[in-house]
């Protein structure tokens, strides 16, 4: 049976101060976002998307998805999820993710059952309203490097391809070497035949890596009513022309997201920074910067160049050749979907809160932003571990040296702590210090060295003291480590670098079901699944 805990991401010492501010709701970030995700705040977003959200736009939406989906053989509740995008009273949860191959880590899993659990939840709250959740594929991402492999039993799957440009036009070629190096590594069972079957229709048998990512993410997610939304469509990209446009020629993204930067680096690290123009010229093989040098528009790293009447007219002739980049994609989204929520992780998040002040002036509305749910998955074998280990929710995220320690000290049969000592020191000193202040104030200097010598004679007495125990106790140490290291795996989180595919190996078709059952959108802490 599956056990949930939680602690606040606070106390995981993963996240960071802009996101830990942005969860407590404090003063000094409120004004870089518009309602924070509590359900009482849906409705506002709700009505202020239905009263911005034009028929027509629902209309490209459902005929752009109804052509991407055409050859997808889909569940009948995400073919009723498209339709009922039609509809003025349905909504859009979304979260967004790169085509990294095979998921990537855990966390893409994460998002996506974050995003379909809270259109579930929306739903109980408002019956009268439909709420679809949506998958965007960065499809038109260029950073290769970044998708290519995924983590496996320690092991990295790598694809290599010579492809340039937008990484889901790439050809899945090669796929096949892969697909034989991951199957060698899943031995013989039931589940490791799903898996293998389930990597070769999404990458051996798809034609690119869109299509392989659409295949895979469909099928684990279809009975859920996913709706997967690739923005490298010529239809979704003409409604953003208007935005294209001002930012070409009136560089409006870069003007107002650095006015929000000058205020918001005030408290937090800026994650992003804009450019003049934050749009890419895309095609075939090619995903590069659009720039303006010398009163010509230009491609980086091409000879393609445009005047202004040329760029207008390309603009007006191949609207899908014009990409956004990290600052205009957000918006990109928001003008063609009926969005209410953004669900990311904290780099993410921290980037939307540049954001605000663009989505201001050019009167879109800004999403709620909900930090994804993030998890760690303990399988049985390892909970009995951790208890016979006595190790606690909370300590399993100290720092490795200090759950060692911790452990070593409730371990040993005399305590490790000098504290009581260096009481003593300080105590003796002060009454030296007295003396020296009423006879002779130069003997303070004195005084104070040897205090400051005999308290790093203690300090290094105990770090010498507790090496012993440890070398006494290093078979617990090892344990300790190495339960550790399976559980975060480079002293990083584990959803930062597993695959969903070792748990399937185990679990199988009840894995998702289970992390499903476990993750809650809005309970704002972390979350620990005992499977």
């Amino acid at each position: 049976m599956t056990k949930v805990s939680t602690i606040p991401f606070q106390n995981t010492g993963f996240f960071s101060k802009t996101i830990c501010d942005y969860l407590e709701e404090k003063d000094s970030i409120k004004h870089f976002y518009n309602n924070f995700p509590r359900r009482e705040n849906f409705k506002k977003q709700i009505e202020l998307k239905q009263n911005s959200f034009q028929k027509e736009s629902r209309e490209t939406l459902v005929k752009s998805l109804k052509s991407q989906y055409k050859n997808i053989k889909t569940s009948s509740k995400t073919q009723k999820n498209i339709e009922f995008l039609s509809d003025e009273n349905t909504f859009t949860i979304t979260t967004g993710h790169q085509l990294n191959l095979f998921t990537g880590p855990l966390y893409f899993l994460y998002k996506i059952i974050s995003t379909i659990n809270l259109t579930e939840e929306l739903k109980i709250e408002f019956p009268d309203c439909n709420f679809v959740p949506i998958y965007w594929m960065a499809s038109e991402d260029h950073d290769f490097e970044e998708i290519q492999y995924f983590n496996f039993k320690g092991k990295k799957i790598v694809w290599n391809s010579n492809e340039t440009g937008g990484v889901g036009r790439f050809k899945t070629i090669g796929f096949e070497e892969v697909f034989n190096e991951f199957s060698k590594l899943l031995g013989s069972s039931e589940n490791a035949k799903k898996l293998r079957l389930l990597f070769r229709k999404a990458y051996v048998e798809k034609e690119n890596l869109t299509e392989a990512t659409r295949y895979l993410a469909n099928e684990l997610f279809t009975e859920y009513g996913l709706v997967i939304v690739d923005g490298d469509d010529v239809d979704l990209k003409r409604q953003l022309l208007p935005y294209v446009a001002k930012d070409l020629f009136e560089n409006i993204s870069y003007n107002e997201v650095n006015n929000t930067i000058q205020k918001l680096q005030v408290d937090y690290k800026i994650q992003v920074n804009p450019r003049e123009i934050n749009l890419f010229y895309l095609t075939d093989n090619l995903r590069e910067r659009i720039v303006f040098e010398n009163d010509v528009f230009k491609v980086n790293n091409t000879n393609i160049e445009f005047n202004e009447d040329e760029l207008l007219y390309e603009l007006k002739l191949h609207p899908e050749r014009f990409s956004p980049n990290v600052i205009m994609r957000p918006l990109y989204q928001e003008v063609i979907l009926p969005n209410l929520c953004y669900i990311g992780g904290g780099g993410e998040l921290a980037y939307w809160f540049e954001l605000k002040q663009y989505f201001d002036k050019v009167e879109v509305p800004f999403p709620i932003l909900l930090l994804r749910n993030s998890a760690l998955l303990i399988s049985e074998k390892r909970s009995k571990k951790l208890k016979k280990l006595s190790i606690t929710d909370e300590e399993l995220f100290l720092k490795q040296h200090e759950l060692t320690t911790k452990k070593i000290k409730e371990k040993s049969t005399f305590e490790i702590n000098f504290s009581k000592q260096r009481f003593q020191i300080e105590t003796h000193f002060q009454e030296l210090e007295k003396m020296a202040k009423a006879t002779d104030k130069s003997f303070i200097g004195a005084v104070n060295a040897q205090k400051k010598k005999q308290l790093k004679g203690l300090d290094n007495l105990e770090k010498r003291l507790l090496k012993a125990e440890k070398r006494v106790h290093l078979d617990l140490v090892n344990r300790i480590t190495e339960l550790q290291d399976e559980l975060f795996p480079k002293q990083s989180l584990q959803e930062r670098n597993t695959n969903f595919s070792e748990f399937y190996l185990e679990y199988g078709g009840e894995l998702i079901p289970k992390i499903k059952s476990a993750l809650k959108p809005l309970t704002g802490e972390f979350i620990i699944i005992r499977l």
